[in-house]
C-alpha cells in the first residue's frame, strides 16, 4: 500500500525567505538516493534550477514571504513496488493532484527497503499567482484517496482511510500513516532530529528548529513532538535510546556538523587501487611527412584545438532557454490558438498602458514635494555636524546655523523633518513598485510578441507589431520628461 504525508515550509525571515524550501529540494535530489539522478522529475520548471524558477514567480505574484512550499511522501510497502513504477505513480499523482498548477519538483528514493517518493511543490502557483491552500481534512477527502485509486491500478494494496478508526487493533499496525508507523512516521522524525541536533548549541535552539520544520512540542512527564499531518504525539523515548530528552541535550553538546562529516570520512577505509595500462609507442613521421606538416603549419592550415567546446551549443542552450519561457508564458495564459495569443498580447498592452498611467500618475503627485525633499535632503547632509554641535563642539556652529534656518523653512510648509523623510520614502517604495510591475508587464508582453514572430506569418506579425508601437508611442508622448 501507499501511504501519504505532507508538509509545508516555513518563511525563514527577510534574510533568506526560501530557506527551508531549497534544503527541501536539495534534499530530495540526492543523486546517493536516486540512482545518480535518474528517478528525479520536474513538472514546469527544471530540476536544476527549481528553486530559483520558484523565487522569480514569487516576486512576480509578490508573494515572497510566509509559507514557501510544500512536501509530499509518499512511502509504499516494502517488495510491492519497483523504483520506476514508484515514479509513474508519483508523476500520475502530481497530475490528479496539483492539476499542472505548480512548479513541482519529485524524487524517488530507493535507498531504503521500503521505496518512498518526495514531491516539492511551490507555494505560488505559476499560472495565476494564487497560493496553495492545505484545509484540515484535504488528507481524508483528496490525497491519500487519490492515492489509493492508484494504487488499485498499479494492482497495489489499499489503505482504507477509516479502518483504523472502526478497527482498534489497526491503530497499532505498522502500516498506519495516522499513527505512529515505523517506516513512514519513526524514521522521519529520527532524520529531523538528528539534522537539528547537529545544527544547534543548545536544547532551546534545538527545539525552536523543530518547532520551524513543523513539529508540536510537548514537555511534561515526557518529551514528546507531533509532526504534521500526524494524529497523536510520538514519545521520543520510543524511539530509541539515543532519543530521550536527557541524551538529546548530552549529543547536542557532544556533535555538531564537523564531527559529524569527520565520522563519515573515517567509516570510509581507503584503499590503493593497482591497475596495469599498456602504453603504446607513436609512430614516428617520416621526412616527406615532418617536410609537409612543416608546410601546412607555416601557411596556417594546422590549428589547435579549443580547450572547451561548449561554444558550439551555446545557440541551443539559449534557444532551449527561450522556448521554455515560451511554453511557461501559454501554460499561464492558457492560451491554445494564434486568436487566443493575439487576444492576450492586446490584454497585456492595456495593462502595460494602465501601469504606465499609474507610473505617471505617482510621480506627478511626487514633483509637489520636490522643494520639501530637496530641504530634507539638504538638512540630511547636515545632520552629522548638527548632532556633533550638540554635543558641545562649537566648530560646527555654522552649520547649526544653517540647520535651524532649514529647520523653520520646512515647518512652515507645515511638516518635519522626521514626518519629510518618511513621505520621501513612501513615494520612492510606491514608485519601485509600480517600475517593478511594469517591468513584469513589458517582459511578458514581449515574451507573447515573441511567440507571435515565431509561429504567426511575417506580413501579419508586422501589423500587430506596428499596431503595439504606435500605442506605445503614444503612451510615451502623454508620460512627463523626468
Amino acid at each position: 500500500m501507499a501511504i501519504s504525508k505532507i508538509m509545508h515550509m516555513k518563511d525563514c525571515g527577510s534574510g533568506f525567505h526560501g530557506r527551508h524550501l531549497r534544503r527541501s529540494i536539495n534534499y530530495i535530489m540526492n543523486t546517493d538516493k536516486t540512482q545518480e539522478g535518474r528517478l528525479i522529475g520536474g513538472v514546469n520548471c527544471q530540476p536544476d534550477m527549481a528553486f530559483e524558477q520558484m523565487k522569480d514567480t514569487k516576486r512576480k505574484f509578490g508573494k515572497v514571504d510566509q509559507r514557501q512550499g510544500y512536501h509530499i511522501v509518499l512511502s509504499f510497502k516494502e517488495g510491492e513496488i519497483t523504483p520506476d513504477t514508484a515514479y509513474e505513480l508519483t508523476e500520475k499523482f502530481m497530475q490528479q493532484y496539483l492539476r499542472n498548477q505548480y512548479e513541482v519538483v519529485f524524487a524517488v528514493h530507493d535507498n531504503t527497503d521500503h521505496i518512498h517518493s518526495h514531491i516539492v511543490f511551490n507555494s505560488v502557483s505559476c499560472i495565476n499567482g494564487r497560493k496553495y491552500h492545505y484545509k484540515k481534512g484535504d488528507w481524508e477527502k483528496e490525497i491519500q484517496p487519490i492515492t489509493n485509486k492508484l494504487c488499485e491500478e498499479y494492482g497495489l494494496s489499499v489503505l482504507e482511510i477509516g479502518d483504523e478508526k472502526s478497527d482498534p487493533d489497526l491503530a497499532n499496525r505498522e502500516w498506519s500513516v495516522r499513527r505512529d508507523g515505523p517506516f513512514v512516521w519513526s524514521d522521519m522524525i529520527k532524520r529531523d532530529m538528528d539534522a537539528c541536533i547537529l545544527q544547534n548549541n543548545t536544547f532551546d535552539d534545538f527545539l525552536c528548529m523543530l518547532k520551524e520544520k513543523g513539529y508540536e512540542i510537548k514537555q511534561g512527564k515526557y518529551f514528546a513532538v507531533r509532526p504534521p499531518g500526524m494524529d497523536r504525539f510520538k514519545r521520543c523515548k520510543t524511539l530509541g535510546d539515543e532519543y530521550s530528552e536527557e541524551r538529546i541535550k548530552q549529543r547536542i553538546l557532544e556533535e555538531d556538523i564537523s564531527s559529524y562529516l569527520k565520522k563519515q570520512q573515517t567509516e570510509v577505509k581507503p584503499q590503493i587501487v593497482r591497475c596495469r595500462v599498456k602504453h603504446y609507442r607513436r609512430a614516428k613521421m617520416s621526412g616527406m611527412q615532418k617536410k609537409y606538416y612543416a608546410k601546412l603549419y607555416r601557411i596556417g592550415q594546422l590549428k589547435k584545438k579549443a580547450y572547451s567546446q561548449v561554444y558550439k551549443y551555446k545557440d541551443d542552450i539559449r534557444k532551449m532557454h527561450r522556448l521554455q519561457q515560451q511554453y511557461l508564458f501559454l501554460a499561464r495564459h492558457d492560451v491554445k490558438s494564434y486568436v487566443e495569443l493575439a487576444g492576450t498580447i492586446m490584454n497585456l498592452t492595456d495593462k502595460r498602458k494602465e501601469v504606465s498611467a499609474e507610473k505617471s500618475k505617482i510621480y506627478r503627485n511626487q514633483k509637489k514635494y520636490d522643494e520639501l525633499f530637496q530641504i530634507a535632503d539638504q538638512m540630511t547632509s547636515l545632520k552629522e555636524c548638527e548632532n556633533t554641535y550638540q554635543n558641545g563642539d562649537n566648530f560646527f556652529e555654522d552649520e547649526h546655523k544653517q540647520w535651524v534656518t532649514l529647520e523653520q523653512h520646512i515647518k512652515d510648509l507645515g511638516y518635519t523633518y522626521e514626518e519629510t523623510l518618511e513621505l520621501k520614502t513612501y513615494y520612492k517604495k510606491l514608485f519601485s513598485e509600480v517600475s517593478q510591475r511594469e517591468k513584469a508587464v513589458v517582459k511578458e508582453l514581449n515574451l507573447g510578441k515573441s511567440i507571435w514572430k515565431d509561429n504567426v506569418k511575417e506580413d501579419e506579425a508586422k501589423v500587430l507589431d506596428d499596431n503595439i508601437e504606435k500605442e506605445k508611442k503614444r503612451d510615451t508622448e502623454k508620460q512627463p520628461v523626468r
